[in-house]
């Protein structure tokens, strides 16, 4: 499971904090409502809100409309039955956000399970994005 704090050498700025703030109000909300786990967020915009298609499309949806500037929150849903769905983060998503140019992911403690831990924080260090863990 995530344990709290900033994973990475790169901290988040004030935007993006104001970015991640918004995201873990929107995405607790669409987890409530039995949408998905993830929401990008831009400029304090909603740029992608997780839906069937999962957190990957979601991800390249919102990269393409932050360019550059977007902030991917994962959370787990108020009423999440982690025998059958824990929400989840690796090394993949790290990919996919350097390939859609998301500067930050944003996660739950205790809440959300990490794969490649090492591997993630590796790449993101390499590729200037934040990864944090409230």
């Amino acid at each position: 499971m995530a344990t709290k704090g900033v994973w990475t050498r790169r901290k988040p700025t004030r935007a993006e904090r104001r970015d991640i703030e918004l995201g873990f109000t929107v995405a607790r909300e669409i987890g409530r409502l039995d949408i998905g786990q993830s929401v990008v967020v831009g400029g304090g915009s909603i740029l992608a809100v997780e839906a069937i298609d999962g957190t990957d499309a979601t991800i390249e949806r919102g990269g393409r409309l932050g360019r550059g500037q977007a902030v991917l929150v994962k959370v787990c849903k108020p009423n999440q039955d982690f025998r059958f769905d824990v929400p989840s983060v690796g090394i993949r998503t790290v990919e996919t956000m350097i390939q859609a140019d998301v500067r930050v992911l944003a996660i739950e403690a205790e809440k959300t399970v990490v794969f490649d831990r090492a591997e993630m924080i590796q790449s993101a260090d390499a590729n200037n994005i934040t990864i944090v863990c409230e």
